[in-house]
């Protein structure tokens, strides 16, 4: 679908039914492989109870997609699909930005530039000013769902990438203070 909630396109009915289950199983088992293949596993073993809980939210995200999928190809069109991914895309975001609150320095979650990655100190203090960023774009995703589309995706885009965009620019000036020192 697009941002008007037209159909943009087609697929088979056996990968319309399967792609997505295929799909949730494939990020499930990279959720559970990363930890272990992990570097810095001991870390990530520090913030586990948060981040199996975002595995949750984000499989319960993935199914939810899926669901919104069948019922729209079974005829049940009383609804326009992007209000109702955009509050659980908000919901997403908000999950991820509590998830960086609690995470420690590592090479496949969170906030991962070459400066957040090489040094603990600006690993913390990204992830503490991404987490509250992060949440904020999730609240602002989450209440977007009640504007018309183009307009929605617009206020929802925005705040995300101007929230990616000064996490890099933070972390790379966080790290020239931190070589500086």
């Amino acid at each position: 679908m697009g941002v008007n909630d037209e159909v943009n396109g087609f697929i088979s009915r056996f990968w319309g039914a399967f792609l997505m289950p295929a799909d949730v199983a494939r990020h499930a088992g990279l959720f559970l492989l990363i930890p272990s293949v992990d570097p810095m596993k001991a870390n990530i073993a520090k913030f586990r109870g948060v981040f199996n809980g975002f595995i949750a939210v984000m499989m319960i995200f993935l199914f939810y997609i899926y669901f919104l999928t069948m019922l729209w190809n079974l005829g049940v069109q009383s609804f326009k699909m992007s209000a109702a991914l955009l509050p659980a895309t908000g919901l997403i975001l908000f999950f991820a930005g509590l998830m960086m609150r609690h995470a420690k320095r590592n090479f496949f979650i969170g906030i991962r530039t070459p400066w957040t990655v090489s040094n603990d100190r600006v690993w913390d203090q990204t992830h503490r000013v991404g987490s509250v960023l992060f949440m904020i774009s999730g609240l602002l995703a989450f209440a977007v769902g009640f504007f018309p589309g183009p307009i929605a995706f617009l206020l929802m885009f925005f705040p995300i990438a101007g929230s990616s965009t000064i996490l890099v620019m933070y972390s790379y000036i966080l790290y020239q203070q931190e070589t500086k020192a």
